[in-house]
């Protein structure tokens, strides 16, 4: 019979750290934590396996798991001495969640479970607190009613504050045991009223409840967003872990905290946290009051009054700190840790690797390398390549005015301006007709989720540098600021006032992740600085990879960029892009609606100086390094003119009448231009558009070599080729090209001429077009398109349900399809090198950037990855751990 629950504590370690895929990140390490000898309060985990099989059996339980849940709780009985359900000293357990990688605030949790009308009685004498009993018991109906039975979360939080208003109360900590009495009767009947049934008094009714809802999370609409933005597999499924309860809301000598080893947001070498004395945990994530700091420096550096931990509990703070570098040390790595202070001694709840910004993951796994505790090649695995995205674009001038409104917590580095929003689903909407918008919350709920990604930045009134809001912008690389308790939030009127001063939607801000400071309007930037730890653990990667790396571009800008990101060439030059300039257009219109060679002919004319020049300029930026130039690839319906003037202006160029222009413009009309006369298609019909382009490719070329005395490398690409015999007619052309100029120059030099592999036939019949062609580039973006039949431009509006349903592990345009195309990349791939053992094998479509994506042209053997110029430092970095199989 397939094992259920593992449990931990007491001596015991049904698991480890070895079971995170089994028992998900918090299982796994409690069990560890436990074998360890960690203070950890006994319980079991249930496994993700039986996550897997609760969806598939309809989302019931077998029987077996019931006797094994019912051995998980004697454990903790046996450990405790208390017994669950009775009334005069009752077991109370907490149900969490615990998936393979940390999803933070994703998923629910229920506390205080065990009580009841009579328990809640056991509790207060056991305890000798009342008030405690009570608070706990008001706790545990609100969260279950929200979590399990899926009531009305804010009629209790209004029931609340009415009911510290009546008693002239401010925080909860004034209530007293008869308040949280009258409240609990108060949300009881809320139940009631919303449930139509009782809050249940059976505890065993209570525990399948939260355990079933915590595996139902997994499927909710906020985690399924998170895990399609992360790539997290919806099969994975989560752990439910059981676990006695302790007490951080205990009086002056109980508290609860979050803590991180080392500054998730900078990465440097100290301890970083909140705590919070007399409360439970979801008081600090929640940021439902604000928290005190960890240490007596970081609370010096903030200018706060409220003793730290350190100060106000100094013994269990460096009992606390010796726990932190005994966790470092064992797991090798930054740890976000949990714990409760219950009457003066220390529990752990959890610890996992913590989630951090990409510049404290770099100066981290520096450092570690630096320190011995890791090596260079496991630095390279500790920093995620997309997160480098972070790092590369600009941060706020410092000598730019700025026009602050106020100051919050620096709870996630990095700088934005945008427009203000006041709800998830306005960001998101905003963001896709392309705004820049800022997301301003009081505070900021799991279900956030889909605006804090679509937002530029992050802005809360209430919460912490661990709240919600402050874990997860880290993890998304947004920019965040927390805790801006000057702010006055109206949701409702849709603005927000500070002192005197009125921001509404739609007005632009800046936020500064860095200091916390809130601006008014924008604030202009300055380019970021990439040395030092950067530039370290590049080194480090660079000696490891084996791909190449090039870059997609086709301005000077953009090259100029890519080769300070380290780029070794150009994987792919789009020579349309340089036909679209204002300058030229006309031009190109003149040589598309020219109705015989002659007027085509005269329109290239105009164009080859322009296009000798561009050439020329890119040469010389990669002076040295391959350039891969596709030639004119887009259907030519997307240069026609449209409106009366471009018309008009276009017969004038061409000394033709407007009308005989529309009549050739609707003959050249496609009901399918994605499939239709493009590409090499074009130069089979019209080939002086690639003589023309091919000439300027090579006068550049000489002209560079002989000013530079260093020869560019031309790799001439003929697109969307699906035969062997239309890249043999292309090459001829090139070639006769070429010897034509240098014979004019008297200057030879080194080129090849190769394919974009693009087309299933083409992946199928490579080894006969590598017998004309030199490389191939794969160009992923149509690939996709040609083999799923999906068009990139449309499939948004289904791609989303086709990842959530599982269709698709992630969206194809985005990530590889490796059972698909990737298929036809590797099939390719060993057909054209059977033909041409030297044959030179890239990809250049949008996959070129994408980490996973990159993995598989490893395992491919291909030779580059071509990556927009920003990208190319990820591309490198995950090159890298794709060869050390990271």
């Amino acid at each position: 019979m397939t094992q259920y629950v593992y449990r931990f504590g007491g001596g015991v370690s049904d698991g480890g750290a070895g079971d995170r895929n089994l028992l998900g990140g918090k299982g796994a390490n409690l069990a560890e934590m436990a074998s360890i000898g960690l203070p950890v309060p006994p319980g079991f985990t249930i496994s993700t396996e039986m996550c897997t099989r609760y969806y598939q059996e309809g989302e019931s339980f077998p029987d077996s798991l019931r006797q094994e849940v019912a051995n998980g709780i004697a454990h903790i009985e046996g450990i405790t001495g208390k017994t669950f359900g009775n009334a005069a000293d009752p077991l109370l357990v907490s149900v969490r969640s615990g998936a393979r990688v940390s999803m933070p605030g994703m998923m629910d949790t229920v506390l205080n479970l065990g009580l009841n009308d009579e328990t809640v009685q056991g509790l207060a004498a056991t305890s000798g607190d009342e008030r405690f009993a009570w608070d706990s018991y008001r706790r545990f109906i609100q969260m279950y009613a929200d979590v399990v039975l899926g009531l009305n979360h804010d009629a209790f939080e209004e029931a609340l504050e009415i009911a510290k208003e009546d008693q002239g109360h401010f925080l909860d900590t004034d209530m007293t045991a008869s308040d949280w009495q009258k409240l609990v009767g108060e949300y009881k009947r809320l139940v009631q009223e919303q449930w139509g049934k009782p809050f249940p008094q059976d505890v065993h009714d209570q525990l399948w409840g939260a355990i079933g809802a915590v595996f139902g999370s997994w499927q909710s609409e906020r985690a399924k967003v998170y895990r399609r933005l992360n790539d997290i597999p919806g099969g994975w499924g989560t752990a439910v872990n059981v676990q006695a309860m302790v007490f951080g809301n205990m009086g002056e000598t109980s508290a609860t905290g979050v803590a991180f080893t080392r500054n998730p947001s900078t990465g440097e070498r100290a301890y970083y946290g909140e705590f919070l004395i007399n409360a439970q945990g979801e008081d600090v994530v929640a940021g439902i009051r604000t928290p005190q700091y960890l240490t007596r420096a970081a609370r010096e550096a903030a200018g706060a009054k409220p003793a730290s931990m350190e100060e106000a509990m100094p013994e269990t703070f460096a009992e606390l700190a010796r726990v932190f570098e005994l966790l470092e040390t064992h797991y090798r790595d930054m740890q976000d840790i949990e714990f409760t202070v219950e009457r003066g001694k220390l529990w752990m709840l959890q610890t996992r690797n913590g989630k951090r910004t990409a510049k404290a993951a770099l100066k981290m796994a520096v450092d570690m390398a630096q320190e011995g505790l890791i090596t260079e090649e496991q630095a390279v695995g500790r920093v995620d390549p997309a997160a480098l995205d972070q790092l590369l674009h600009p941060t706020l001038d410092p000598e730019a005015e700025r026009d602050v409104l106020t100051k919050g917590l620096p709870a996630s580095p990095g700088a934005a301006s945008g427009a203000v929003v006041f709800d998830a689903d306005t960001a998101e909407k905003r963001a896709e007709l392309g705004d820049a918008v800022i997301l301003v919350r009081v505070e900021t709920s799991p279900e956030d989720i889909h605006g804090m990604h679509a937002a530029k930045g992050i802005l809360t009134a209430r919460g912490g540098m661990t709240s919600h809001a402050a874990v997860v912008a880290r993890g998304m690389g947004r920019p965040c600021v927390s805790g801006a308790g000057t702010l006055a939030i109206d949701a409702k009127a849709k603005l927000f006032r500070v002192g005197d001063r009125t921001i509404g939607e739609g007005d632009t801000i800046t936020i500064d992740g860095a200091t916390g400071e809130v601006m008014a309007g924008k604030v202009p930037t300055v380019e970021p600085e990439l040395a030092g730890d950067f530039g370290t653990l590049m080194e480090w990667a660079d000696k490891v990879r084996r791909l190449k790396v090039r870059t997609n571009a086709e301005t000077p800008a953009d090259c100029r960029t890519a080769r300070g990101f380290g780029a070794e060439g150009i994987g792919l030059c789009r020579t349309e892009h340089m036909f679209f300039d204002t300058a030229r257009i006309t031009a190109v219109r003149q040589m598309i609606l020219a109705t015989d060679e002659k007027g085509r002919r005269a329109a290239l004319a105009k164009l080859l100086p322009e296009q000798r020049g561009d050439f020329a300029e890119i040469f010389a930026i990669m002076a040295g390094l391959p350039v891969t130039i596709r030639l004119l690839d887009p259907p030519l319906h997307e240069f026609l003119p449209h409106e009366e003037e471009e018309f008009a202006e276009v017969a004038e160029a061409a000394g033709l009448g407007v009308e005989a222009l529309k009549r050739r413009a609707a003959e050249l009309h496609e009901f399918n231009p994605m499939l239709g006369h493009r590409g090499c298609r074009l130069g089979v019909t019209y080939p002086e558009i690639y003589e023309m382009q091919a000439r300027a490719i090579f006068e550049a070329a000489v002209e560079v070599a002989e000013k530079t005395g260093e020869a560019p490398i031309p790799e001439v690409m003929v697109p969307l080729v699906a035969t062997r015999r239309e890249l043999e007619l292309m090459k001829d052309l090139i070639d006769r090209t070429a010897e034509a100029v240098f014979a004019e120059k008297g200057r030879r030099l080194d080129y090849l001429v190769g394919t974009m592999i693009e087309l299933p036939r083409a992946a199928l019949k490579a080894g006969e077009i590598a017998e004309v062609g030199a490389f191939f580039s794969f160009g992923t973006n149509d690939l996709t398109q040609t083999t799923l039949g999906v068009s990139r431009d449309d499939a948004g509006r289904f791609l989303t349900s086709y990842v959530d349903k599982g269709i698709f592990p992630r969206d194809p345009f985005v990530s590889l399809d490796v059972e698909g195309v990737g298929e036809l990349i590797r099939l390719a791939a060993e057909r054209g090198r059977a033909t041409r053992p030297d044959l030179k094998l890239g990809i250049c479509g949008e996959h070129g950037g994408d980490p996973a994506s990159i993995a598989f042209c490893e395992s491919v053997a291909l030779d580059y990855v071509s990556a927009s110029p920003y990208r190319v430092p990820i591309a490198r970095l995950a090159a890298a751990q794709a060869a050390l199989k990271i």
